[in-house]
């Protein structure tokens, strides 16, 4: 599968400090500190990506924000 570059969510653009930012590379789904490029990058498979996202669409993680 091949490469994306970094992507950060349009809510995400202005001044907004606290961005996060994706790619797929690999075959996974990398997420970094846009803060950090250079820092730790949490990398998840298709399969779990898509459960996040699904718990993510659904409010199961409303509570942490």
């Amino acid at each position: 599968m091949s490469e994306t570059p970094w992507i950060k969510a349009s809510a995400s653009s202005g001044n907004s400090p606290d961005c996060v930012e994706m790619r797929r590379h690999d075959g996974m789904v990398e997420v970094r500190d846009s803060k950090d490029p250079h820092g730790p990058v949490l990398r998840l498979r298709a399969a779990e990506f898509a459960a996040w996202l699904d718990g993510a669409r659904s409010g199961e993680f409303d509570h942490l924000a």
